[in-house]
């Protein structure tokens, strides 16, 4: 069903990954890039490509992939400043598909867990980027791809949980943002934008979301926020 919402041409994995409810940092997901593909000695061609990726961007520089577990997310406002981002938003684009997402918001002095998905039902576009790391000192070690999710501004949906929100791609700005032709990181930045107002739903959700061992289609079902603190 992703692979056909995305107009993905290729998968770079053999089994399906098995869905998850409850993704962590670290955590395999999904990312949709455009590469280019040669078959049968002809001209190399366009193609997008869905496979795995380690959530939380470990740059090529970095010592050691515990660095991605501080860039799990990165700001619109500053991603051309910092030089991590910044090379990935000039030629490492991608987009991170998800059904929906979690965000807290505080009721007194606790937070309550809710869920975010497109009000009709379709998957969302993450804005992401990504990079390869692999470890200097084992040069036949294979390359690790991670990659980070943008974010933005809360539209007028998401401001009463939290201030902040990942930023979803319309569908028409997908070619854009993907484009391995667009090099310069400047050119794509508008489309770092919130969310239309109508586009997201949300509910509060159970409290065993804050755990990341619980991880089942539960987690996403409506629950009144009245009894969860008892």
């Amino acid at each position: 069903m992703l692979a056909e919402h995305f107009d993905v041409d290729e998968l770079a994995f053999v089994d399906s990954p098995a869905p998850s409810w409850n993704v962590a940092p670290r955590a395999e997901v999904l990312t949709i890039v455009d590469g280019r593909s040669a078959r049968d000695g002809e001209a190399a061609d366009d193609v997008r490509r869905m496979g795995p990726m380690r959530w939380g961007l470990v740059p090529a520089w970095a010592p050691d992939p515990g660095m991605g577990d501080r860039m799990i997310n990165a700001r619109a406002e500053t991603v051309l400043e910092k030089p991590a981002f910044r090379t990935a938003l000039e030629r490492r684009r991608c987009i991170v598909p998800v059904d929906g997402f979690y965000e807290w918001e505080r009721v007194g002095s606790r937070k309550q867990p809710m869920y975010i998905h497109d009000r009709s039902g379709a998957p969302l576009a993450f804005a992401g980027l990504w990079a390869m790391w692999r470890d200097a000192d084992e040069p036949d070690a294979s390359w690790l791809r991670s990659c980070t999710i943008v974010t933005t501004d809360a539209n007028a949906t998401m401001a009463p949980v939290h201030d902040r929100m990942p930023v979803v791609l319309a569908a028409d700005a997908w070619d854009r943002w993907l484009d391995r032709e667009v090099t310069d990181g400047a050119a794509v930045v508008d489309l770092l934008r919130p969310a239309p107002d109508d586009l997201l739903e949300l509910w509060p959700v159970s409290p065993r979301v804050n755990s990341a061992r619980n991880d089942d289609e539960r987690l996403i079902e409506r629950e009144d926020p009245l009894t969860l603190f008892g």
